[in-house]
Order: structure tokens, then sequence, then C-alpha cells
């Protein structure tokens, strides 16, 4: 994994120490996870983005990646991670929404698996190619629907969806685990979501609400 880390280390604009600033910002927003500060700091996120866009990588913004799609702002990817990996390493986890594959090569890092679902071909297509050059292997991808989760590898010791339902999915409540995490943004307007941190113990689920965000929808594909 570290050599495919090396290839990728950039120069100027996606060079370490424009991601070491981008760590520093992270810090002074909030996030104290060193894990999950660390990840940040070694990814490559210009591996993730349009060649056009790669000096615009390491701002703390969303960025387009096709098919009116994003790849998230980094203070929402380390905050949805940091939830979901507060205390021991999650073993499984499962991602809705691979986009370019960013979020994915995080919680990868992280977790001991990572299953990943991204309904759009192309993109998934290309994430799958961003994480063989970082060498990771422990995240298997696939295109599909989302909503559903995925019940054959099931149940997981967190969930995290980057995309936006206008209600919390019960299916994913079902796969999670004892004492697993859901992290979630919810509602039906665009520019005005909660981001919701869901904990499961026994059938009953602790709600909390972690802030405001602005994802795409979560699309239920028509059967």
């Amino acid at each position: 994994m570290k050599n495919g880390f090396d290839k990728h280390r950039g120069i100027g604009m996606t060079s370490q120490r424009t991601r070491d600033r981008m760590v520093v910002r992270l810090q002074e927003e909030g996030i104290r996870d060193q894990r999950v500060l660390a990840a940040i700091s070694r990814t490559p996120r210009h591996l993730f983005v349009d060649e056009a866009l790669a000096t615009r990588a390491y701002e703390d913004t969303a960025l387009p990646i096709g098919f009116g799609q994003t790849i998230s702002q980094p203070y929402v990817v380390a905050r949805m991670t940091e939830v979901v990996v507060t205390g021991p390493p999650p073993k499984k986890v499962l991602e809705l929404g691979t986009g370019c594959g960013y979020q994915t090569a995080i919680l990868a890092q992280l977790a001991e698996q990572v299953f990943s679902i991204e309904r759009i071909g192309e993109l998934s297509r290309r994430a799958n190619e961003a994480l063989r050059e970082l060498n990771l292997s422990n995240v298997v991808l696939r295109v599909g629907d989302g909503w559903q989760g995925w019940p054959e590898q099931a149940p997981f010791d967190a969930i995290v969806v980057t995309a936006a339902p206008e209600k919390v999915p019960p299916a994913l409540l079902e796969q999670l685990a004892e004492g697993g995490r859901l992290v979630i943004p919810v509602g039906e307007e665009q520019d005005r979501q909660r981001l919701l941190h869901i904990t499961r113990s026994g059938n009953d689920f602790e709600e909390e609400m972690l802030d405001w965000v602005s994802f795409v929808p979560l699309v239920k594909e028509s059967r």
C-alpha cells in the first residue's frame, strides 16, 4: 500500500505540503482523530478529480466529478469518517455512493474491509482504477441501488452514506451490527440536509444530528 501512495505524492499545488496544510485546517475546524487525519494526509485527493481541477483538489470544497455528482469537501469526509471509526477500527464498512472513490480510500485505510455501492457504472470504474493505483485491495465495489444496502454482506460495523434520501432507508438500519454506526445526510432540500449519526442498540436506534450539509440526492432505482 505504501508504494501505491508514494507514486502519487504530487508537486506544487498537489504536493504533500499542500495536503499537510489541509490537515491543519481540518484540525482547526475540529477534526481530532489522528488516524483520520493521517489517512487524509497521505491520500492524493488530486488522483480522484479531473486533471483540470487538480490544483483545486486540496481546497475545502466539493468539486464536480461528472454525471451531476461531486467529490465531498474534505471536512465532510473527515467528519463522517471520524464518527464511524470512533473506538476500535470497524471490521466491515458499507459505503453508499462510491462516487470517485475518495471517501472509499479513506475508509479503506481505517477498516478491515469496505463494501461500496455506486449506481453509475462509469464512476465505479474510475473509482476502481484510482483505488488500484493506491494498492487498496480491501475494497469490494458494486454497481447498483444503494437503497437496499448489501444484505448478503451484512451486518456492518459502520455504514457511510454519501447521498441524501428524504428519510433513512429501513434496510440500512437492519444491516447495522449491534453497536454499529450509520452516518447519513437526510432531507428533501439539497442545500439543507441534516447529517445524522445513528447507533444501534438491540432494536433501538439512537439518533444524533451532527450538522447541516448539502449532498446530491440518493436516487432510488425504479423496478
